[in-house]
């Protein structure tokens, strides 16, 4: 016989939690099951739960059970059994298997560390200040203004649309005067395009463009402003209900940070082994060129980024554990910040080798939630990043390998290296769900989900300009599971191969009858409007080779987003009955045109390389 359909909400659909226990619901097909069964580990060993069966949902039963929360650990991992004559089913988190799935892949409840409600009801923005705006041309950086120690470079002054040169060349000393006078002024255009909060790459002083190298925690960079301009952007922001979160580079500083001072000015590390900041780093000790060539540990060679000592406590005080650290500082009036991205934050520790990272990780955001307990702590991981979410450590990751890798696999046929590869929709499915089920319901609704980003080619030009293929990548954005970010000039179609041509400045000028910001606009505006796409969940209707169509369903809100990849059209009959929310009154999200259900199905056209996106709100 087919698989029988079994279906588990994680939302409070599925699971209401009370002091110590869920009382959990299950829907099934309704079929003479000889037993249906919660399973769980609350002290590493089996417990089976009898589920109660319950009412009926037009063709599906409810099947209820109360879990006790593990007390030995902060998760609950627990997954379904249904007994059906001689064969047995099982459900976790990427759908029904017929033999008992690996702990990995189980439902998980995170009763202590959460993340905070608000990130998955957000539509983030992404911001590489230098290139979004010039608000203020008074305090742009001039040509050979900044020079760069041993690389024979010094700034250059770029006219704003001007060509981005290359990394090795002058990429990274090439100023446009991007400013936070520039983003203060454009957020009435932040807000119309319906963005509610601001994710900024670094702004504290640096002799770079990109601002990776901190030579000052404490300091807005002075040709992006002063602090105290930051901290009236920053009530600005909250003033219209928006928030913002900061870029932390904390695994390494600039060889200019007093810490460090290569150009031997203040008696930092590099200097002298009597310097105070010795320890904060890692030396090797000489080369043959003598003491001017110290040999000391640069993130991944780079000898620009020296890297930090966290075994030092002097380190740990002034980064995370002080009262005015540099993590607690931004949280604090009159900045307020509502977040931090950690840059590399998986490669900080006691050395090269990143030891005892996670008791770092876990340290940073025990120094954040002391300050600012509904803060987000976002974590970059351009891989899989399931150890890091399960709760205790990160709120969410930049959700490369959940989402920006299997997306650019299906409709560029390209991984995250650039080297070939085909995935079909089935593929695509798979690895959407496997990468998901990984992690806690809370986690997986705070991931940060982008088509591109200061690190990646743009997607529009990874596509070669396929509208199309554009057009349904960015629905997957704006209707898939965490919440979705924009790289600034997405919304416009701006376009940018590998860094830094992906760091292009924001086009303003060719704004008029811009076809991207209007689609952009409608799909945010769904994403803003139903709640089912801010914390529903996420339920397979129809996949073949060529398209895929899922439902989001929360508190009766349901959203049905799918796209048709090859050229002809499909006509598709979708089994409402596996959404236990009441689906009359679908319509189309573009035009509003109501759609014809028969009984518990709805057949539907999906024209060639198009989507379809109905909702019953």
């Amino acid at each position: 016989m087919s698989t029988p359909y079994l279906y588990h909400s994680q939302t409070t659909d599925g699971v209401t939690a009370h002091a110590d226990c869920l009382h959990i619901e299950l829907l099934t097909e309704d079929l003479p099951f000889e037993r249906v069964l919660l399973r769980h580990e609350p002290d590493n060993e089996e417990y089976l739960i009898d589920m109660v069966s319950g009412e009926k949902k037009g063709r599906l039963r409810v099947w209820q059970a109360i879990l006790p929360l593990s007390q030995d650990k902060s998760v609950t991992y627990y997954t379904f059994k249904a007994i059906l004559g001689q064969a047995q089913y099982w459900l976790d988190g990427r759908g029904v298997q017929v033999r008992m799935p690996g702990r990995e892949y189980h439902f998980k409840y995170n009763r202590v560390a959460r993340p905070p409600e608000w990130v998955s009801e957000q539509v983030f923005y992404q911001i590489f200040p230098e290139r979004f705006c010039n608000g203020d041309p008074s305090i742009g950086v001039e040509d050979g203004e900044y020079q760069y120690l041993g690389k024979n470079r010094q700034s250059v002054k770029r006219s704003w649309g001007e060509p981005v040169g290359q990394h090795g060349n002058t990429g990274a000393v090439e100023f446009y005067g991007g400013d936070l006078a520039g983003v203060q002024q454009k957020l009435d255009y932040l807000q119309a395009l319906g963005i509610t909060t601001l994710y900024l790459n670094p702004i504290f002083t640096s002799y770079s463009n990109h601002k990776y190298d901190t030579v000052d925690y404490y300091s807005i960079d002075p040709k992006f402003g002063t602090n105290q301009q930051f901290a009236t952007l920053s009530e600005d922001i909250h003033q219209r209900g928006m928030k913002i979160v900061l870029d932390a580079v904390l695994n390494h500083t600039s060889t200019e940070h007093a810490w460090f001072d290569k150009s031997q000015t203040r008696n930092g590390a590099y200097g002298s082994v009597n310097s105070p900041y010795r320890d904060y780093y890692f030396f090797k000790g000489q080369n043959d060129e003598g003491s001017d060539s110290l040999v000391y540990v640069g993130w991944k060679g780079i000898d620009t980024l020296p890297v930090l000592n966290f075994n030092n406590k002097q380190v740990r005080d002034a980064i995370y554990q002080s009262e005015d650290s540099v993590i607690k500082h931004w949280l604090k009036p009159p900045y307020l910040i509502d977040g931090w991205r950690f840059d590399v934050i998986h490669m900080l520790g006691e050395g090269e080798g990143a030891a005892n990272n996670a008791h770092y990780v876990t340290a940073f955001r025990e120094a954040m939630k002391s300050v600012s307990p509904d803060s987000y702590m976002l974590g970059e991981h351009f891989f899989e990043a399931t150890s890091w979410l399960q709760g205790d450590q990160e709120d969410g990751s930049m959700n490369y390998y959940g989402f920006a890798h299997p997306v650019r696999a299906l409709l560029a046929s390209k991984d995250i290296q650039f080297d070939p590869i085909e995935l079909d929709c089935r593929d695509f499915l798979a690895w959407l769900r496997e990468a998901s089920a990984k992690l806690p319901w809370a986690n997986q609704l705070s991931q940060l989900n982008q088509l591109d980003s200061h690190d990646t080619e743009r997607l529009l030009t990874t596509l070669q300009g396929d509208v199309d293929r554009f057009k349904i990548a960015a629905q997957l954005l704006m209707t898939y599971v965490g919440a979705p970010c924009l790289y600034y000039g997405t919304e416009v179609g701006l376009k940018g191969s590998h860094d830094p041509d992906n760091r292009r400045c924001f086009p303003w000028d060719r704004m008029e009858n811009n076809e991207w910001l209007e689609y952009f606009t409608k799909l945010i505006a769904a994403r803003r409007q139903l709640p089912a796409l801010q914390k529903g969940s996420f339920v397979p209707l129809w996949v073949e080779a060529g398209g895929l169509i899922y439902a989001r369903e929360f508190k009766g809100n349901v959203v049905i987003s799918g796209f048709n990849l090859s050229d002809t059209p499909m006509t598709v009959s979708l089994p409402l009955w596996k959404i236990a929310a009441n689906c009359e009154g679908l319509r189309c999200w573009w035009t509003k045109t109501p759609c014809d259900i028969d009984a518990d199905t709805l057949t539907v056209e999906v024209k060639g390389k198009a989507s379809i996106l109905l909702f019953n709100g």
